[in-house]
């Protein structure tokens, strides 16, 4: 991909579909003027919108519409663009996209990639690649507090505390450089200038910023949770409870749900997967031992499992025995994964359990609001939304180490005599590993990856 990054490329930057409007968009290192020329029959103002008809090569008019030229390095991409906004039927888009390839053969021009045009946004330094990531981030935005926090990474938010963080490394490292290349001086430099105190400093506020970025990647990501239990504890009808709506039938017979049903809802902006599936069991029904089965590979899959009980059938031999089992392959899982949540509280007796059992009872909604306080604890939400930025896995997973590089700075900076080599090392190390969440250092496969996720035309 990054080897044809020079290319002039076209793509229709709309969803697919019919709409009032539709957009086709060009972007080239060339001047565009011979394409503009052909398809829109004149010159245009940079950056003025001009009313006109989009012409084929015939002279025939495909369409009539709003035409924008943005010469480099004024625009999106950093190179010349151009954008033609017509209408929405995919065939009127169709040909007009045809035809600006056809103008354009002489320059070279081709269908983008996915990503294309943001990733030359990043290569023309418009974006860093937090940002290019926070565009698709706020398309993808599932919950109003995703997007209002991707908006906030587009606009630098997570760049601004990563660079932060990046100066004060920088300066550490000068420090210990200097004091590598003048031994002989007297001049003790990491003492006279605090380097324990500005490492210990440093270290801290990539603290904040780990935890507000963990923060970021739940508000993005979301949490898979996974309904498990016996048949008929009430799984389907706590999904419904929790969806406010009727998803999953419902009935008295055991082995009713015998396929995964999905839902996706917010709690405090915060995005759940929530999946109930087909009760766990030993049955000779071969339809519903396929449901049980795929139900243990969303369990392994899960990050809260929600295991139900039925307080109804408490103490009862057969039920206990099962549940027994069920315990015994959930074992392997580790326990802050799994939440105990004991149904029916308004049928059954809650005598004898744990202190802190959740109790609650889907068909009447008690005790759903504390579970889904719980399911936030579970995970480590305890920010709120406003002043949160967008982040990803990959970036959570390079600030720990950035503080994993750190802490064995720390140490080799407190021994005596510190070994000021090693320091060094570590330093330059934690300073590449933040350097892969703005693009200072990444490898070209990531970028490929990274890109490709992207929809045609952005």
């Amino acid at each position: 991909m990054l080897s044809r990054h020079q290319d002039p490329i076209a793509a229709i930057a709309t969803a697919p579909g019919r709409g009032a409007v539709g957009i086709v968009r060009v972007s080239a290192r060339q001047d565009l003027a011979p394409l503009i020329e052909a398809v829109c029959g004149r010159v245009l103002k940079p950056r003025e919108a001009s009313y006109l008809p989009f012409r084929a090569g015939n002279g025939d008019a495909i369409d009539q519409g709003l035409a924008l030229h943005f010469p480099a390095p004024h625009s999106y991409t950093g190179e010349h663009v151009l954008e033609l906004q017509a209408h929405g039927g995919p065939v009127v888009l169709q040909l007009l996209l045809a035809r600006c390839l056809e103008a354009g053969a002489a320059l070279g021009i081709r269908l983008a990639e996915p990503g294309e045009f943001t990733q030359r946004a990043f290569l023309n330094g418009k974006l860093d690649l937090a940002q290019a990531e926070a565009v698709a981030d706020l398309i993808d935005a599932s919950t109003e507090a995703a997007a209002r926090s991707a908006s906030r990474a587009l606009a630098g938010a997570l760049s601004g505390e990563v660079g932060a963080l990046r100066d004060a490394l920088i300066k550490l490292r000068m420090l210990v450089e200097a004091t590598l290349d003048f031994p002989e001086e007297e001049i003790d430099f990491l003492q006279q200038a605090d380097a324990l105190g500005q490492l210990e400093r440093l270290k801290a506020r990539l603290a904040a910023v780990l935890d507000r970025t963990q923060q970021g990647a739940l508000l993005r990501e979301g949490i898979k949770v996974v309904l498990a239990g016996q048949p008929n504890v009430g799984k389907s009808s706590l999904l419904n409870a929790l969806a406010g709506a009727e998803l999953a039938i419902v009935t008295p017979i055991p082995g009713t749900t015998r396929d995964k049903v999905s839902q996706t809802i917010q709690i405090e902006g915060v995005p759940l997967h929530v999946s109930d599936t087909a009760g766990l069991r030993e049955t000779e029904d071969e339809v519903e031992r396929i449901g049980v089965a795929r139900s243990w590979d969303a369990i392994g899959e899960a990050d809260v499992i929600l295991f139900l009980h039925d307080l109804t059938r408490l103490g009862r031999p057969d039920y206990e025995a099962e549940d027994a089992s069920i315990r015994e392959r959930l074992a392997g899982i580790p326990a802050e994964r799994i939440l105990q949540i004991f149904n029916k509280a308004d049928e059954g007796s809650a005598q004898d359990l744990a202190p802190d059992a959740l109790l609650l009872s889907a068909k009447t909604g008690t005790g759903l609001e504390a579970l889904r306080r719980r399911l936030l604890q579970q995970v480590g939400w305890h920010a709120t939304p406003e002043g949160l930025f967008i982040a990803r896995e990959r970036h959570v997973q390079a600030l720990k180490r950035t503080n994993e590089h750190l802490a064995l700075a720390q140490a080799v900076a407190t021994q005596d005599p510190p070994a000021l080599d090693l320091l060094a090392e570590e330093l330059r190390l934690a300073h590449d590993a933040l350097g892969e969440i703005t693009g200072a250092f990444s490898a070209d496969d990531l970028l490929g990856e990274i890109f490709s996720r992207f929809c045609i035309g952005k």
